[in-house]
């Protein structure tokens, strides 16, 4: 049995520039961190007394005899490019799906990484990562940027650059002290309402061309917000006046990533008092983040008491896993030598004695 243990993410800047569309001609920058709220993916060979030979759980349960059969895109395809038979697959997350903190590329990177484990296979964080961006980006089709898979492989607060030859990862190093004091400033709200990404995604996608200066200026924050984290010298709440103009420049490229309710949302936080925030992810739902003083926060949480208020510490493990049993599994109509000199064979389904070639 395996369990593997993925975070989710928060992206500050440069979203929209990770778009392979994008970067590819002008390079991308994307300034993020992983955080305490995670998914858990446990994987298991099924044994055979059932009339199914698989079974998957998430937000439905899943009993097939083919992979052909599995309704979950990812999952599907998942099995079918590693070769995966036999399984209970259970997905569980600490936040909702569709929320604008990654959880799909979180459970893509989980996912990948308990079944390369259940084949007795180790992937380092950055072949998981992309494993992650191919599953979603290239046989799921699904559209986005590459941020996300990379955030929640490598955990950690990054700088992820993006150009025509790939990407690099970059850990930025901040005094722990300004760093906690930079994790209390940040509030984290679920607006109550989630959104598909996909179509949110869609439609900014048509608007890269037509917006390229924009993120061209969206790239150079992720820069600007850097340096205002490393050096002690600067105004930490500078990094919240940031996220004010940024959100503002973001929300101009499409007019489906922010709402009404979000504007609204936004503009009471602002009253009581935080410098800038942000809505995660895609846009139009979901999670909203604020940057606040301590001795603003308890006004801003009173002006969005309708919301609820989520606490959140940083993270750095990224990728991990919290439970390792390896499984003897003989895949159906194979013979294997077992330990103790005999073979099982799945066609007849009973033991008989093997000779052993030293």
């Amino acid at each position: 049995m395996i369990i593997t243990k993925t975070p989710f993410r928060m992206s500050f800047f440069g979203g929209g520039t990770d778009f392979s569309e994008f970067f590819k001609e002008y390079g991308g920058s994307v300034l993020s961190t992983t955080f305490d709220k995670y998914c858990y993916v446990t994987v298991r060979h099924l044994p055979r007394f059932f009339e199914y030979t698989s079974e998957i759980c998430y937000s439905q349960i899943e009993r097939v005899n083919f992979i052909s059969e599995v309704q979950h895109p990812m999952i599907r395809e998942a099995m079918r490019e590693l070769d995966i038979h036999e399984i209970r697959l259970t997905y569980e997350a600490d936040l909702p799906k569709h929320s604008g903190l990654g959880t799909s590329s979180s459970f893509a990177v989980g996912m990948l990484n308990a079944f390369h484990l259940i084949k007795g296979q180790y992937r380092d964080k950055k072949a998981l990562a992309d494993e992650a961006i191919y599953l979603e980006r290239g046989l799921c089709k699904e559209v986005g940027g590459l941020q996300d898979q990379i955030a929640s492989s490598f955990g950690g607060l990054n700088k992820i650059t993006f150009d025509s030859t790939g990407y690099r990862v970059d850990p930025v190093i901040v005094y722990p002290i300004r760093k906690r004091k930079l994790n209390s400033n940040l509030m984290l709200f679920f607006t109550g309402f989630a959104r598909f990404s996909f179509d949110i995604q869609v439609s900014t996608r048509k608007c890269l061309k037509d917006k390229t200066q924009d993120l061209l200026e969206m790239k150079s924050l992720t820069e600007e917000a850097e340096k205002i984290l490393v050096n002690p010298e600067r105004d930490l709440n500078d990094f919240g006046r940031l996220l004010d103009y940024s959100w503002k420049l973001k929300r101009s490229l499409n007019k489906d990533i922010s709402t009404e309710k979000i504007d609204e949302i936004y503009e009471k936080a602002k009253k009581a008092g935080a410098l800038g925030g942000k809505v995660l992810g895609a846009g139009g739902g979901g999670f909203i983040l604020f940057y606040a003083e301590l001795d603003k926060q308890a006004a801003v949480r009173y002006a969005l008491n309708d919301l609820l208020y989520v606490p959140f510490r940083f993270e750095e493990q990224g990728a991990s896993v919290i439970y390792y049993v390896p499984e003897t599994y003989v895949p159906q109509g194979e013979k294997r030598v077992i330990e103790d000199d005999v073979w099982y064979d799945d066609y007849s389904n009973k033991w008989e004695k093997a000779e052993i070639h030293h």
